[in-house]
């Protein structure tokens, strides 16, 4: 074996190939050509004398042997990201990039303003912010954190809970004045609802009322959206009734713009938390972004504690 080949470069292609399946994603990941990936990867295989990925034409897959290396050179390429860092910051200054993403709604309105205090404390700091209401795969994606709404399924990732998120019943006050205020729950079955697209059961209102009983109540619209933003100017524009964030509608609360209806009723709050790539929370610049979004998420309308 030529251990002098095994260069990090070559090592680092290699396993973002494995995270992402695909050459040309790392391709255009790392700004380069595709048979530069290809290369990285096949000079990596003849230093170490051993067919790391078997290639199709529509897949890429480990090799027993592949698996094996995959697994030491996660382990080095991260511990060699730890040394840098540590070297790099020993002077108190913070250098290198977080990749953060989180829901877009939840994003424009709070989590860039929070980011942009780092980067003000922090001017070494580079934020690469996505905004994306999927549930993309944190590895594949080369993502450091993710802010996530709603239930999490297991996995690997480290999880900070950060509180729940209260939800609310709103419309709009030309929207109430036109169509009159819902006295009790049953009353939404005549009123259009603003739904999520991406929201499983968005067509039943779950509510909780003083008394601990729940109601459900079947809703329906001409309005289903797929971004919280949508939902927002919808309210805003009198398109019916919806279940809001109170972080997404703080601001046309206070302003008058739009109103809280069957105040006594509401429904389940959300969780929120950040979840972190394994290892990544060791980054010290990592792990000052998640503790700083972690502060602002806390203090964000409508957030109860975890």
């Amino acid at each position: 074996m030529d251990q002098s080949s095994v260069t990090l470069e070559r090592m680092r292609s290699f396993v973002r190939v494995v995270e992402r399946g695909s050459l040309s994603a790392v391709a255009r990941e790392q700004g380069v050509g595709q048979s530069t990936v290809s290369r990285h990867v096949a000079e990596l295989e003849a230093a170490l004398g051993a067919t790391l990925l078997n290639r199709t034409t529509r897949r890429v897959t480990l090799t027993d042997e592949g698996q094996r290396f995959h697994a030491e050179a996660r382990t080095i390429l991260r511990l060699v990201d730890e040394a840098t860092d540590g070297v790099r910051n020993a002077g108190g200054g913070l250098t290198g990039t977080v990749r953060v993403s989180c829901t877009a709604a939840l994003g424009v309105r709070h989590v860039c303003r929070a980011l942009f205090a780092v980067q003000d404390r922090y001017p070494g700091i580079s934020v690469d912010l996505s905004l994306t209401d999927e549930r993309i795969d944190l590895v594949r994606e080369a993502m450091d954190v993710a802010i996530r709404l709603g239930p999490l399924a297991e996995s690997s990732l480290q999880r900070k809970a950060v509180g729940r998120s209260r939800r609310i019943l709103v419309a709009s006050r030309r929207y109430l004045a036109e169509h009159g205020r819902p006295e009790k729950p049953d009353d939404l079955v005549r009123h259009p609802a603003i739904r999520m697209s991406n929201v499983a059961g968005s067509d039943t209102l779950c509510l909780y009322g003083p008394d601990g009983a729940t109601s459900r109540i079947p809703v329906d619209g001409r309005l289903l959206v797929d971004h919280g933003l949508a939902a927002r100017e919808a309210l805003a524009q009198g398109r019916g009734i919806a279940a809001a964030h109170i972080w997404l509608v703080d601001d046309l609360l206070a302003a008058g713009a739009i109103e809280q209806v069957l105040p006594d009723y509401a429904p389940e709050p959300v969780p929120l938390s950040i979840l972190v790539v394994p290892g990544r929370i060791r980054i010290r610049r990592v792990r000052l972004v998640v503790d700083a979004l972690a502060a602002a998420l806390t203090e964000l309308p409508g957030i109860a504690g975890p």
